[in-house]
């Protein structure tokens, strides 16, 4: 950003915590604390890559255990279901709450500064 451009000054207040939390984070990104608002403010999903990977990744899995989910219910309309259909289903779910809680954790992670 050019600082040509940056000519108006706005005052805000801060706790002494979240001021602590801003200094924290900026140092950690290595930029001003002007710096990393403005960054935080402008973000973009292409700002974070690995999430974009991690993202598409979860998609993967829950398109192949969608897939799986459609052809029990599929054998259950045409009467085919059975009991480890049922057991299939109950680990296809826990696959993908176990997919959505690591993505979970990665944004808690970025949101709190941790990565």
């Amino acid at each position: 950003m050019s600082q040509g451009r940056l000519s108006l000054v706005k005052k805000f207040r801060l706790s002494p915590e979240v001021a602590a939390e801003l200094a924290e984070k900026s140092e950690k990104m290595n930029m001003s604390e002007s710096e990393y608002l403005r960054f935080m403010i402008s973000q973009k999903p292409t700002d974070y890559p690995e999430m974009r990977i991690l993202l598409r990744e979860l998609i993967n899995e829950v398109n192949h255990i969608g897939t799986n989910i459609n052809q029990i219910v599929h054998n259950n309309n045409s009467g085919l279901y059975s009991e480890t259909d049922k057991e299939q289903l109950v680990a296809y779910m826990r696959k993908l709450n176990v997919e959505v809680n690591k993505v979970y954790e990665v944004i808690s992670e970025r949101q709190s500064g941790k990565m």
